[in-house]
C-alpha cells in the first residue's frame, strides 16, 4: 500500500530472512524441460508454485475473453478458428518430447478479431492469436506452426512463472518483512501479475531465443517445415516498417533471429523429414 512504512528489522532477523530467501532461490533453481536438439538447456528460478500461476492465468484468460466477447471480437469457431486450432492440436502431442506432463494440459485456443499482428500465451497452455496475423500476413500453415510453436514453447518452458519468480525475489530484496516472497495474499495479486507478464511485460531476449528454438523443433516434430521461419520473419520485418507488429516488440532483431534459425536448421530438418515419412 502506498505511503506505508515498515519498521526497521533487527540485524539478526534481517540476516535470517536473507538466509531463508537465499535457500528458497537455490531450491527453486531447476529446468522445467528436456533440452532441444538445437540447444537450450539451462537452470530456471522457480520459487512461485505452478498451481498458483496457472490459476491466476486462467482468471486473466477468462477476463480477456469476456472483454473480447463483449466487443464482438472473440472467435471460437469458423474456418479461421478451425485452421489455427488444427495446427495447434497437431503440435500438442509433441510437447511430450520436452515435457510429458505439458502434453496433458488442457490446451485452449481463442482468436481475437483485430487487425493487430499479435499472438501470446498464458501459463497452462492458453493460446491467443489475433486475426491480423492470418489476414495481413498471408501465412502458410508452416509459418503459422512457427508462431504457435513459439508461443507454446513459452508455456511449457514456464517463462511467465520464471519471470514472476524473478520479480518476487526482487520484491523480497526490497521488503524482507511480511510473508516470504510477498505472495501470501495470493489470488488478486497473482492475477494482476499474470496479466502483466502475459500481456504487458516483455520476455527476456534469452527466453525469446529459447521459444524460437523449442518452437521450431516442436513444429518440425509435427511435420511442419521449420525453414518457414525464414519467410515468416521476412514478412514480419517487412510489416515492421512504420508500425511494427506487437508480436515482435520485445524480440531479437530480425538479422540475429535469422542467423540463429539458419544455424539451427541443419539439426531440425532431419526431424522434419522423418515426421513427413511417418
Amino acid at each position: 500500500m502506498k505511503g506505508s512504512t515498515m519498521p526497521a528489522l533487527h540485524p539478526l532477523l534481517r540476516n535470517s530472512l536473507i538466509a531463508v530467501a537465499t535457500t528458497a532461490v537455490l531450491a527453486g533453481c531447476a529446468s522445467t524441460t528436456a533440452g532441444s536438439v538445437a540447444g537450450g538447456q539451462r537452470s530456471q528460478l522457480m520459487v512461485v508454485s505452478e498451481a498458483e500461476i496457472v490459476q491466476a492465468a486462467q482468471q486473466a484468460f477468462a477476463q480477456q475473453n469476456a472483454k473480447a466477447r463483449a466487443q464482438g471480437a472473440l472467435v471460437t469457431s469458423g474456418a479461421e478458428f478451425n485452421r489455427v486450432n488444427t495446427v495447434m492440436r497437431r503440435l500438442v502431442p509433441h510437447v511430450a518430447q520436452f515435457r510429458p506432463d505439458a502434453a496433458r494440459w488442457p490446451w485452449e485456443l481463442v482468436l481475437i478479431n483485430t487487425n493487430e499482428l499479435n499472438a501470446h500465451v498464458m501459463p497452462g497452455g492458453k493460446v491467443t492469436v489475433y486475426t491480423g496475423l492470418l489476414r495481413r500476413m498471408g501465412m502458410t500453415d508452416d509459418e503459422l506452426a512457427v508462431v504457435i510453436g513459439h508461443e507454446m514453447a513459452h508455456a511449457f518452458r514456464e517463462h511467465s512463472r520464471e519471470q514472476i519468480s524473478q520479480q518476487a525475489v526482487g520484491d523480497l530484496a526490497v521488503s524482507l518483512g511480511g510473508a516470504l516472497l510477498g505472495l501470501g495474499s495470493g489470488g488478486t495479486q497473482l492475477a494482476g501479475i499474470a496479466k502483466q507478464v502475459a500481456l504487458d511485460m516483455p520476455y527476456s531476449r534469452n527466453m525469446e531465443n529459447e521459444a524460437d528454438i523449442y518452437g521450431l523443433e516442436l513444429a518440425a516434430r509435427a511435420g511442419y517445415n521449420p525453414a518457414a521461419a525464414l519467410t515468416l520473419w521476412d514478412k514480419m520485418a517487412a510489416a515492421g516498417a512504420g508500425q511494427g507488429p506487437s508480436f515482435l516488440s520485445s524480440h531479437p532483431s530480425a538479422s540475429d533471429r535469422t542467423a540463429r534459425i539458419r544455424a539451427a536448421l541443419p539439426k531440425l530438418m532431419p526431424i522434419y523429414e522423418a515426421a513427413r515419412r511417418r
